[in-house]
């Protein structure tokens, strides 16, 4: 056997970063098993570096002069590079605000770091992967974990009945995507990979085929439920309501990313061909994302409610970067997602810390919370405010970027309509920082009347704050400072040849069309 061919073909090296998860998550499961509840003082740390590391990690794969590994099931382009690190960026900002959570629910923290990790490992694996059975398997690991850790406080019914919607509707989504992508198997002769598995539709001319729009269909409907598209949406707000709170978090962007990575590969290299049909597809969903999410959002009570609307209001934005099909519109949407990143996630920082000193999540309950905790309420505004896309804020670039690369695409009436339900978002984004801030000392609610003394030495309320100011700062400044991420979000597109074709061919029919007008 030629082993050194082998190596070449495994080229096991594209997967480094996962294999510092892997080698992380073994770490805290043998730690526990020796030392028991002794080494929860100190096992979110050992998470953290190794998330840090694969951080790392994925910074030193940038522009690798091969990034294909096992034999072409995994691709570590810069584009992968990008949405794994968020993967995992937003699972370092959840391990932080997990310890003091987990701790107070009564339940075992190294396991639930240890799911954490098998979540983190399988959207980080769907991020770069270029075969069938690597994005099924990827799709189960975050799929299965997320199931886990939504139902992990079992003491609590709502946790448990939010687990199990959660798990009937992700199963029967599964089924339909592994329906759709056997119909790919099946129409491409029998390849996997999804490069050879276009060449397979290309050369049998399967464009008019009824199985092909079928598969599109499935494949569509599979993975609206991951980035919580409407109407695959019916899981979302129970589910954001009854689980823990770190948990919705790491969903609200990890899990989000990954399966806006995944659809970015599987239609942009599988569905070259009805392209056309899958952004009608696409526009449909965006409209539904937007108005239902930003409408419904108005009359939610609870916290956790409100921003679970938010995040289906939110992928709605981040798909007319996906329609518009452009190399703007491609980076725009990864510039949307790591801005999403530090706003969101400090919301939800935030909405834990709240929650943890009040024991509720109730929108009213927040009524004069500038009288006692002013950190809280900054964290919070300037957050909500981001999302709702007002200036200087990272959001308000976010969502600039994502109009015009849009309007550029000659979207006209869907860039419209983000521009007015942004509008009515930020209506229930300010609602609640005007409770919190212009509320009378007279006026505020029992919960701040009874407003613990702050205290940030008590057990898991520093790695919370760590949280807290970084993803503030982040927040803050990635607006004022956003070039780095530009020119991040636009290296990561033009840096990866499949975009670069796509956009390339694009341009080019576009010339066509043009050329065949003035003919005429």
């Amino acid at each position: 056997m030629d082993f050194a061919n082998l190596a070449a073909q495994l080229n096991a090296g594209t997967i480094l970063p996962e294999g510092i998860v892997i080698i992380t998550l073994m770490a805290v499961l043998i730690i526990d098993l020796a030392l028991g509840r002794a080494s929860e003082r100190w096992i979110g740390y050992v998470a953290i570096g190794g998330l840090l590391a694969s951080i790392f990690a994925l910074y030193l794969q940038w522009d690798s002069a091969n990034p294909i590994g096992f034999s072409g099931g995994f691709n570590a382009d810069d584009l992968s590079i990008v949405f794994r690190g968020i993967v995992a960026l937003s699972s370092t900002v959840t391990v932080l605000m997990s310890i003091r959570y987990i701790e107070q629910s009564g339940t075992a923290l190294a396991e639930f770091i240890g799911i954490l990790l098998t979540a983190t490992l399988g959207g980080m694996i769907l991020s770069g992967a270029n075969e069938l059975v690597t994005i099924f398997i990827a799709l189960e690991s975050l799929s299965i974990s997320s199931y886990l850790l939504t139902g992990y406080t079992k003491r609590d019914p709502r946790s448990n009945e939010a687990a199990l919607k959660y798990l009937l509707i992700g199963a029967s989504s599964t089924a339909v995507f592994l329906y759709g992508v056997s119909l790919l198997y099946g129409l491409s002769g029998g390849k996997t990979q999804l490069t050879a598995i276009e060449l397979g539709i290309t050369n049998a001319d399967l464009t008019q085929s009824l199985g092909l729009v079928i598969a599109l269909v499935f494949v569509i409907a599979g993975v609206g439920f991951k980035i919580s598209a409407a109407p695959f949406h019916q899981w979302t707000p129970d589910v954001y309501e009854g689980a823990p709170t770190p948990v919705i978090a790491f969903l609200s962007v990890g899990s989000k990313a990954a399966g806006f990575a995944l659809a970015l590969r599987l239609l942009t290299t599988v569905f070259p061909l009805v392209a056309e049909e899958w952004k009608f597809v696409f526009t449909a969903l965006a409209v539904l994302s937007m108005v239902l999410g930003n409408v419904v959002a108005l009359a939610q009570t609870s916290m956790k409610r409100m921003l679970a609307y938010s995040s289906i209001a939110q992928a709605g934005f981040v798909m007319i970067g996906l329609i518009a099909g452009t190399e703007a519109g491609y980076a725009s949407m990864i510039f949307y997602m790591l801005v999403y990143l530090f706003m969101n996630l400090c919301g939800f920082t935030c909405v834990i810390l709240f929650s943890l000193r009040t024991g509720t999540d109730q929108i009213a309950e927040y009524s004069g919370l500038y009288q006692k905790d002013p950190l809280l309420t900054l964290g919070l505004s300037l957050s909500l405010l981001s999302l709702g896309g007002i200036p200087p804020l990272a959001g308000f670039f976010g969502k600039i970027y994502l109009f015009w690369a849009g309007w550029q695409a000659g979207l006209y009436w869907l860039v419209l309509l983000g521009l007015v339900t942004s509008v009515i978002s930020i209506y229930y984004y300010i609602r609640v920082v005007k409770m919190m801030v212009v509320k009378e000392p007279q006026e505020m609610s029992d919960a701040i009347k009874n407003y613990p003394e702050i205290n940030w030495k008590l057990p898991g309320f520093r790695p919370l704050q760590v949280g807290l100011i970084t993803t503030l700062i982040a927040t803050s400044l990635l607006g004022v400072l956003s070039n780095p991420i530009f020119t991040l979000a636009n290296n990561s597109v033009s840096h990866t040849p499949m975009l670069q074709a796509v956009t390339t061919q694009k341009a080019q029919v576009g010339l066509v069309k043009t050329y065949e007008q003035q003919e005429l």
